[in-house]
């Protein structure tokens, strides 16, 4: 209901999932992400989420190892994953950077691009940048589907951080207070169009813009349609690094 609110995702993961069904694993390590196994329909599946209520949900450097090696754990066992995305993007600042976020961030898209079994995703509310992608298994078409809510964002950079890039010194050059915030509000509205899932879909940006309602029958009916990917692996090595 409020864009700028945390909320808890876990919730909306146990309402996803099938009743007593979530097997959260590492709760308490790259606590950006959120890593689970959970049934839909009776059917396994591997999920991860971002936890907004946690950096705002930015990907870090435990959150992206914690998520690669979850995903290979998924693939190993030919586990279909879903990915439940609500980003601002890569974490920023010299904190982060000493950790090598850039190297550890990577294994995202490395170990995505490789994945064989079948995977979905789903935009709650923040789709923005490369963060965004990577846990989309590295491109949004990845995924046997990617689909929006409707009051979800799109872009490459959080419409806020860029509205004070981009108008900075326009901004800067309106001396009331009041003036220059109501100002940047109404740039802020304006780029909230360019952004909105409506906007973002008709550019073909993912497949559909769902009703959260129908999340769960999405993912179901997205099992339904594809194949055994068992044949695939034939000759492919299949392991898990260390951890």
């Amino acid at each position: 209901e409020k864009r700028g609110r945390s909320f808890d995702v876990r919730e909306v993961i146990r309402v996803i999932a099938d009743r007593d069904s979530v097997l959260e694993l590492r709760p308490d390590f790259g606590r950006s992400m959120v890593t689970a196994f959970i049934r839909v329909e009776g059917q396994p599946l591997g999920l991860t989420a971002n936890n907004n209520a946690y950096i705002g949900g930015a990907i870090d450097s435990d959150g992206s190892d914690k998520v690669a090696r979850f995903w290979q754990l998924c693939d190993a066992f030919n586990i279909p994953i879903v990915s439940l995305v609500d980003t601002p993007g890569m974490m920023v600042g010299p904190d982060v950077e000493r950790t090598g976020l850039i190297r550890h961030c990577s294994r995202l898209f490395v170990t995505g691009v490789n994945l064989v079994t079948p995977r979905f995703s789903v935009i709650l509310r923040g789709g923005y940048a490369l963060g965004a992608l990577s846990v989309m298994t590295g491109n949004s078409r990845a995924p046997v589907f990617t689909v929006a809510w409707p009051q979800s964002e799109h872009g490459g950079m959080n419409m806020e951080a860029g509205v004070l890039l981009s108008y900075r010194d326009e901004l800067a050059a309106i001396d009331d207070v009041d003036e220059r915030a109501a100002e940047y509000q109404r740039l802020v509205d304006v780029a909230y169009d360019s952004v909105s899932a409506l906007s973002a879909a008709s550019r073909f940006a993912f497949d559909d813009v769902i009703d959260p309602a129908e999340t769960r029958r999405w993912i179901a009916n997205g099992l339904l349609s594809v194949p055994d990917s068992e044949p695939l692996r034939r000759g492919r090595a299949q392991f898990l690094d260390t951890w």
